[in-house]
């Protein structure tokens, strides 16, 4: 698609470091990553309810969520997975300039993608956050049964079993999901917000 050349970007009065000011934190990018069924979306979500008793603004966008409008015309082929990835990665820009805590729960299983949003923000405002969990453990949990269909055939180019994932190089914060207890995954997030800046050191 091309960009429209009478688009013009408007420059807002109230500005990011004005919203962090009144809120009391500054925004992040959290960006966890891992197999279907390492716990992304458990950790994001009780992540996101430690920080609402904490008083901060905050966002999960979870996979199966947005796909049911922001991202519902898309499938899940390669292209389509790249696409989805791309429009959160806008979102969660604009989430950042509104001083808001984005989380995201997406396998995003290839490291360009993940790349690619991390360039759209500021140096320092995202974290990539690698739920380790092994095949055989996020496998025995599929509490959507999709390792079952896979196994079968029945959902073709599926991660870990027929599609690659590619475990992130430098991550801000490796948890191991598989084994640690959810309470202890929680505490490490925290603890990286807390000496990244993001959140006021208690």
């Amino acid at each position: 698609m091309s960009k429209s050349s009478n688009v013009v970007w408007h420059h807002a009065t109230v500005t990011r470091e004005r919203r962090e000011s009144l809120s009391g934190h500054k925004g992040a990018v959290l960006w966890f990553t891992g197999l279907s069924g390492a716990g992304k979306s458990t950790l994001a979500h009780a992540v996101e309810e430690q920080l609402h008793q904490l008083g901060s603004h905050t966002f999960v966008f979870d996979g199966d969520n947005v796909r049911h409008g922001l991202c519902s015309d898309l499938g899940f082929s390669a292209d389509d997975r790249s696409e989805n990835l791309r429009r959160i990665g806008e979102m969660v820009k604009l989430f950042l300039e509104a001083g808001i805590i984005s989380l995201t729960a997406f396998i995003s299983p290839f490291a360009t993608d993940r790349d690619r949003v991390r360039t759209l923000v500021p140096h320092g405002d995202f974290f990539e956050i690698y739920c380790r969990a092994p095949l055989e453990v996020c496998e025995g949990r599929d509490v959507k049964g999709l390792y079952k269909r896979a196994r079968a055939g029945q959902i073709p180019e599926f991660t870990g079993i027929s599609s690659p994932y590619e475990e992130p190089r430098n991550p801000e914060l490796v948890v191991d999901t598989g084994t640690q207890p959810l309470a202890e995954c929680i505490d490490q997030v925290l603890a990286l917000l807390r000496q990244r800046g993001v959140l006021a050191l208690t």
